[in-house]
């Protein structure tokens, strides 16, 4: 599903490695979580994973296509098997509920009788059913992640990465969104959390891999932070 092979990571405009020589492989199925303190190189994974950063050595594999290699052309196409959720949720203001859930299926060429259909589905998934014409702004912040969740998964990607998709939500909410994921793994999707939130790793307990100054300094299953 994903393999970093002797990844490293330079930034030509700090001179800064922000990832030396990592190697990794997640399975299909999986639920993972990278951790690490600011500055460690977790939000450099993620920008590897999804295309918008390129390796400067080594090689980074997702779905068995090797993103280096992806034109800008190809890129929106390669996003599209994947669901992304974000820390500020990253919703369009002017679109109510639905049709930011539906923003993800348009872009892809659904037809209306689809959308009208799966939209729904994704939304009771995550308990908004009752919003579906709400505004981002009358939903509080929990709402909204979920929201952003089930824009992820309204296409049924075989793959969920979240980045520190908990960093603006109360403990109780946390909870709450990090057991959605779950349930969501559940169903066979392989999901990929990058997170700081001591928490929601040390509850869960499923495989851990730390960076820490770009290095993998850990990678366990069944672990706490």
């Amino acid at each position: 599903m994903i393999e970093f092979n002797n990844v490293s990571k330079l930034y030509q405009n700090s001179q800064t490695w922000a990832l030396s020589d990592i190697s990794f492989k997640i399975n299909p199925g999986e639920f993972v979580f990278i951790v690490g303190s600011s500055g460690a190189g977790k939000s450099t994974i993620t920008k590897l994973i999804t295309g918008e950063e390129h390796a400067t050595e080594g090689r980074v594999v997702v779905n068995g296509i090797s993103v280096g290699e992806l034109t800008p052309k190809e890129l929106p196409f390669f996003r599209r098997s994947m669901g992304m959720v974000f820390q500020d949720f990253r919703l369009l203001s002017s679109l109510n509920v639905f049709e930011n859930v539906a923003f993800a299926l348009r872009v892809r060429g659904a037809k209306m009788s689809e959308i009208k259909r799966v939209v729904p589905n994704a939304l009771a998934m995550v308990g908004l059913g009752g919003k579906m014409n709400a505004k981002p702004r009358e939903l509080s912040g929990g709402e909204q992640q979920r929201v952003a969740l089930a824009r992820a998964m309204v296409n049924n990607p075989p793959l969920l990465v979240a980045d520190e998709p908990t960093g603006n939500l109360d403990p109780e909410m946390s909870k709450h969104i990090t057991e959605l994921m779950k349930e969501i793994n559940s169903r066979g999707t392989t999901v990929v959390v990058i997170t700081h939130d001591r928490e929601i790793v040390d509850e869960l307990r499923e495989r851990v891999i730390e960076i820490d100054t770009g290095y993998v300094v850990r990678d366990e299953h069944n672990s706490r932070y």
